[in-house]
């Protein structure tokens, strides 16, 4: 890759970052779906004495399954767990013990580099193609972030029950996202026929 290719990509991972400022912080995109836990402290001291110091990702009802399942206890598991999901609440829950410490000039960090290997893999994908026009390469950099967007928030709402205001806003922070990053590419490498 260039030195253009590699601007082009630096660039539109700051279109990317800056637009999620923008969907965060001015417009409802950013909180849509998300419902703060009525309860919290009950809930949380449930947790801690449920769970503890281990961080991680869990799931319920569990059906009974346990952590060394055999293929046979996993279908039987599975079927205890729907039917107690007719009888008891479900869900996906992230946990990370009390103590933990969030650093947000850190966290921004990664995000932004998350961009950048986001723009960076778009910007290789678009220069293999011969799309010569501008409204092509920003076509193309927008489906390629609905492609993404569709791949991880649809799975996650058939799977997971994440709520459909929550899905569709981030699909559409997403495409707006790389739609934006298309425009800033394009315009870097227009006149650009190189190949990555």
């Amino acid at each position: 890759m260039t030195a253009k290719h590699f601007l082009a990509a630096f660039l539109g991972a700051l279109a990317i970052f800056l637009w999620g400022f923008v969907a965060h912080m001015f417009t409802p995109l950013g909180d849509a779906g998300m419902t703060l836990l009525p309860g919290v402290d009950g809930v949380s001291s449930v947790l801690t004495s449920s769970i503890g110091d281990k961080p991680g990702m869990y799931m319920f009802p569990t059906g009974g399954l346990g952590p060394d399942a055999t293929a046979k206890e996993k279908r039987d598991a599975m079927e205890r767990m729907m039917e107690e999901m007719k009888t008891k609440p479900s869900g996906l829950l992230v946990y990370k013990p009390a103590g933990s410490t969030f650093n947000f000039p850190q966290t921004l960090a990664v995000e932004f580099g998350i961009n950048f290997l986001e723009a960076l893999l778009i910007v290789y994908l678009l220069a293999q193609t011969a799309l010569a026009t501008f409204g092509s390469r920003v076509l193309f950099v927008s489906v390629a972030g609905l492609l993404a967007a569709v791949a991880t928030n649809l799975s996650y709402w058939n799977w997971y029950g994440f709520n459909t205001t929550y899905t569709v806003a981030n699909i559409l922070m997403e495409v707006i996202g790389f739609f934006v990053a298309g425009l800033v590419i394009a315009f870097i490498l227009k006149n650009s026929s190189q190949r990555a």
